[in-house]
């Protein structure tokens, strides 16, 4: 049985977000990894929408993992400033069934790990997990992400 560390939840105006995604300025697709935008325009092309749809269900997914992730390090201090998060070593990928996965780069995965140790939330020798939800509907995209202790 597993042990609930944090849970987080967001949303993302979609039209407010399109904007951006569409802004030649916009810096907001270096917040997502290659294989994040390619899963993007993938399920776009897939479903007949918008490419900023999926990408803004995602960033809620980001979102969210950071939220659970704080709420299970509580008292301890989180590893990164909000103007320091790497957005794009955080992915939210689908697997093969098209199902929503968090994938973290190794060091995020480091850190990740030694703040909840730190925060005596997690033995070394434990294991964690996450769970991830991806939904949107009308202008809202919404995301809920769980970390578990196994």
């Amino acid at each position: 049985m597993s042990e609930i560390l944090g849970l987080g939840h967001d949303v993302v105006d979609v039209d407010a977000f399109s904007q951006q995604w569409h802004d030649p300025s916009s810096t907001i697709r270096k917040l997502f990894s290659v294989r994040e935008l390619r899963q993007c325009t993938m399920r776009a092309a897939l479903k007949h929408d918008e490419e900023a749809l999926h990408a803004a269900a995602r960033w809620a997914g980001k979102e969210s993992v950071i939220k659970a992730w704080s709420e299970a390090i509580a008292g301890g201090t989180f590893p990164y400033s909000i103007e320091s998060v790497p957005w794009n070593q955080i992915e939210i990928l689908d697997d093969s069934y098209g199902r929503p996965r968090v994938v973290l780069a190794a060091a995020v995965e480091e850190k990740l790990v030694s703040s909840l140790e730190d925060a005596s939330s997690l033995q070394q020798s434990a294991t964690y997990g996450w769970h991830v939800s991806l939904s949107h509907d009308g202008g809202i995209a919404s995301a809920a992400a769980l970390l578990s202790r196994a």
